[in-house]
């Protein structure tokens, strides 16, 4: 029931008449005003005369206020009528004005406690209502939370579904979806927080990766740059400008020094990977020289930056991509790469001969995504088509299988280490699927904004970036572990791009987002026990 009620901008006037020596009296509720208020009148009748009720409108208070407070209303109004009866008997009308102002004053007081308890409970409601919204693990929340914050609710739509014998399984549906609801008020075990800012890119960032055994983080950006950062530093240590067009995405060497990106300029290339620890001394000036260097500190910084434009083999030619490259990866063992590209095909490179060995065709539209699986020779490609197909080369004929369990786009597919896919889209769901039997997913996760490219730590913890800025945590269950804070002063301004994790835990950072704010956060998760 609204708390403000429907506004009504012609106040309530109430009138009676009585004839034949009969006393009569009638009492209206009025509709609220354009603030808020409530209109009540009251007439009263004499003997053989009509008299018009007065009119009381835009008090404080709420418009409507159910059939119980109105019974209410006209019960302690009908009182009122009754001490009024003798005054106008008595044949004189200040008696009579006096007293029916002071009527009003008393029903004035009245909706004003009405108005604030109104106010009150508006402010719990938005309290209680706002809380799981953050937390959501499906669309429907704000009305699963309506029924778990009122008992009686719960219990009568309960007995509804009961009565119904073709809605018992969405009973059962709404009854797990609530248990999950309950769980998210929980403390929750996992911690997180801002730790370091990584700026200095002019665009948009598309990916962030990581290196295992190594303190340092890539990043591709749409000012067709990509950079090397050290992680406890913050500062940028190596930047690559090879590329004519954005860089879409990047990926380090198993175990080499090297680095492989692909690019909007239809071409993927591998670069050197060598970074320089050291801060670079500053020469000794005079003190006005000092000072002329700290008020034009930025610039400076980013002159010291080292730059590399030569790559050591890129991917194109005759048998390579026509259009953008949107993804590329290293498959077990780095004598193989994939490349997605906007040409609805994925190719499978050899690095040492730089000659195309399998094209994957079969999309029919622009592909998102492509990754390989850690340690098997395994592929997974996403597209616009609202597939994503799994290649296996790990006999001569390479198999393909496709799935068919988004809506929309899918936007990323990654492998996790105990041999399960999960895929994220643009229908708001990510799916956890069972790599020796995908006909269907395992788990289905529900948010409230599409999804980008999505990450799996060791552990089995989901990180989904979102379109609308947030962060949010999952298990490979579907459990929501926890969503990263997000405020004016941490958190990214634009959608979220990408998200990485890497398991150094001598760095204080261990997961990693990019954003169209052309910003790289790092972030501290702890998380919970695996067996949790």
């Amino acid at each position: 029931m609204p708390l403000d009620g429907a506004s009504s901008k012609q106040p309530a006037v109430a009138a009676s008449s009585v004839s034949g020596g009969a006393t009569g009296v009638s009492t209206t509720a009025g509709g609220s005003g354009p603030a808020g208020g409530a209109g009540v009148g009251v007439g009263v009748g004499t003997p053989g005369s009509g008299v018009a009720g007065a009119t009381a409108g835009g008090v404080s208070g709420a418009s409507v206020m159910g059939k119980q407070l109105t019974a209410k209303r006209s019960l302690k109004l009908g009182s009122l009528a009754e001490d009024i009866m003798p005054g106008t008997l008595g044949g004189g009308e200040e008696p009579f004005r006096a007293r029916l102002h002071h009527l009003f004053s008393q029903i004035e007081k009245e909706f004003e406690i009405l108005h604030v308890e109104n106010m009150s409970l508006r402010e719990k409601l938005e309290a209680v209502a706002g809380t799981p919204r953050d937390s959501t693990v499906g669309e429907r929340l704000p009305l699963q939370d309506a029924f778990e914050v009122d008992g009686s609710v719960n219990k009568s739509f309960k007995s509804k579904l009961g009565s119904a014998g073709s809605k018992v399984k969405a009973g059962h549906k709404l009854r797990a979806q609530t248990s999950r609801i309950v769980s998210s008020f929980k403390a929750q075990s996992v911690v997180s927080s801002l730790v370091r800012e990584f700026c200095g890119h002019k665009d948009g960032v598309w990916q962030v990766s990581t290196k295992a055994g190594q303190p340092i983080i890539g990043t591709a950006s749409a000012d067709h740059s990509a950079c090397i950062w050290g992680i406890d530093t913050g500062r940028c240590l190596l930047q690559y400008q090879g590329h004519s067009g954005s860089v879409n995405s990047i990926k380090f060497h198993p175990t080499r020094d090297i680095v492989l990106t692909g690019s909007g300029d239809a071409t993927a290339q591998i670069w050197q990977a060598a970074v320089n620890w050291e801060v670079p001394a500053r020469k000794g000036h005079s003190s006005e020289e000092e000072l002329e260097e700290e008020e034009e500190g930025p610039y400076e910084e980013k002159e010291r930056i080292d730059v590399l434009r030569t790559p050591l083999c890129e991917f194109s030619g005759p048998g390579g991509h026509t259009a953008v490259v949107v993804a590329a990866d290293w498959l077990p063992g780095g004598d193989q790469v994939i490349t997605a590209s906007w040409d609805r095909t994925a190719i499978l490179w050899d690095v040492e001969t730089r000659e195309p060995l399998h094209p994957l065709c079969g999309h029919d539209h622009e592909l998102t995504h492509a990754s390989a699986h850690p340690s098997q020779r395994l592929v997974v490609t996403a597209s616009r088509d609202s597939t994503f197909r799994l290649w296996d080369f790990r006999d001569p004929i390479p198999a393909v299988s496709v799935f068919q369990g988004h809506t929309e786009n899918v936007t990323s597919t990654v492998f996790t280490r105990d041999d399960k896919v999960v895929s994220g889209s643009d229908d708001r769901s990510v799916k956890v699927w069972e790599l020796r039997n995908m006909r269907s997913a395992l788990t289905t996760i529900r948010t409230d904004s599409a999804v980008n490219r999505l990450a799996v730590s060791a552990s089995g913890v989901i990180a989904i970036p979102h379109d609308n800025r947030h962060i949010r945590l999952f298990d490979l269950n579907g459990q929501r572990i926890a969503r990263l804070p997000r405020t004016s002063r941490q958190g990214h301004r634009r959608m979220v791009s990408a998200v990485a994790w890497t398991e150094d835990i001598s760095s204080n950072c261990n997961l990693f987002s990019s954003g169209f704010d052309r910003r790289v956060l790092g972030w501290g998760v702890c998380l919970p026990p695996k067996d949790n």
